[in-house]
């Protein structure tokens, strides 16, 4: 269990109104929160030293924040020493320092999650020129992007007389035009952006006993109506941006509550995977004007653990609790093949084109194709000697490693693309 609970680290998809800068990642799991990139040049078939080539790395405190990529800044979070968590900026071009702001913020876990450490998890969030960073103790703090300077903090243990999570905050927080939404505080909640005062809270005690939960929300609009969609660990659940009203709710059996991966939109439905649980997919319709859900299938042989799917042409790639990678096809829950080896506790993938990148917590990095008849890795090349718990992050041709005590920039192509 230790593996699984430290990291489902986090999530947030903008709204269309959302402001997002260009060649950028802004967020957990890409421009459109579903770790993939549209646009571009193709990716290359080789990861060799001659392709794929680091340009630099700098060496930073213990975390497991995902990078986050401006038109000029890579940003990430780090845990120093026993008591601060520490927010940091890089120049993009050459990983020279650019600016940190630190709070108090540490804590420790259960003595059974110890192997995966007590720093900071979530991957923050860029919102135009400001970025949020999510602290361990349910704290959020909003920073200017450009110098670091805090605008606001706030606690949301203080706030809603919440208890602290014990594996820490994980959730990555979402932004739209309106606020930003978080799973902290032992529900789900949606703060002004301008000051951090709390617009509505909702789905309370939706942490299970272990405190808030570990999903990070998407946004979509499914049965024609816009909403985020949450998994906490309990419940999946549409809930309406502007009121917190749950528009439909359903109940995702999980061991222990470790629904951990960040939910996939594909058509007019959601597909999801727990831990001790089972991969559904559900179909959002509307019923006299109501909204529900509808189990189109489920299938017991495609158990997550905290790796997000990524979807292509109507198939969802996954890696599983057994450390194995499936392919299904999201019309009927059929299998259509399974990896015959195992690999690391964790991949982020992002996918491109018909080929998806996938790096995992061994620091491996492997290049597929995306290929529904059968597991086709086109190459691999370790990219680190550490731990990489944190998600990949790409902008055109430019590659950002969080290590578990380092941030690493790759690129392949001799200039940047964006």
């Amino acid at each position: 269990m230790a593996a699984l609970v430290f990291l489902a680290a986090v999530l947030s998809i903008p709204g269309a109104d959302a402001p997002t800068p260009a060649s950028g990642w802004t967020q957990w799991r890409g421009p459109a929160r579903d770790a993939r990139l549209p646009d571009g040049a193709p990716w290359p078939e080789k990861l060799g030293e001659d392709v794929l080539k680091r340009t630099w790395r700098v060496e930073l405190g213990s975390g497991y924040p995902g990078p986050v990529v401006s038109a000029d800044k890579v940003f990430t979070a780090e845990t120093v020493g026993a008591r601060d968590e520490v927010a940091r900026a890089f120049d993009r071009a050459t990983g020279k320092p650019v600016w940190q702001t630190s709070w108090p913020g540490s804590m420790s876990v259960p003595f059974f999650a110890k192997r995966n450490g007590d720093w900071i998890r979530s991957t923050p969030v860029l919102d135009g020129d400001s970025i949020y960073f999510a602290g361990m103790r349910d704290v959020l703090v909003k920073l200017e992007a450009r110098t670091g300077r805090e605008r606001w903090r706030v606690d949301l243990m203080e706030r809603f007389k919440s208890p602290l999570p014990a594996f820490g905050f994980v959730c990555s927080p979402i932004v739209d035009a309106t606020g930003i939404y978080i799973q902290g505080g032992g529900g789900l909640v949606k703060l002004d952006k301008t000051d951090g005062k709390t617009i509505w809270r909702t789905l309370e005690d939706g942490g299970g006993m272990y405190g808030s939960a570990f999903s990070s929300p998407v946004r979509a609009t499914l049965a024609s109506r816009d909403q985020l969609v949450v998994q906490n660990r309990t419940h999946l659940a549409g809930v309406d941006p502007v009121d917190g009203k749950v528009l439909w709710k359903r109940e995702i059996p999980a061991f222990r509550g470790m629904n951990i991966l960040t939910p996939a939109i594909y058509e007019g439905g959601i597909f999801t995977s727990a831990y001790g649980g089972k991969a559904h997919r559900f179909d959002v319709v509307s019923k006299a004007g109501d909204l529900d859900t509808v189990e189109a299938w489920k299938v017991g042989n495609a158990e997550a653990n905290m790796s997000s799917p990524v979807i292509h042409n109507g198939h969802a790639y996954l890696h599983l609790r057994n450390r194995r990678v499936v392919c299904l096809n999201l019309a009927t829950g059929n299998v259509t093949w399974t990896s015959a080896g195992t690999y690391g506790e964790y991949w982020s993938m992002v996918a491109h084109g018909d080929k998806i990148l996938a790096l995992d917590n061994r620091g491996m990095l492997f290049l597929l194709k995306a290929n529904p008849q059968k597991m086709e890795v086109l190459d691999e090349r370790k990219l680190s000697d550490q731990e990489t718990w944190g998600h990949l992050a790409i902008v055109g041709n430019e590659l950002f490693v969080r290590e578990l005590k380092a941030l690493s920039a790759w690129r392949w192509g001799t200039t940047p693309t964006p």
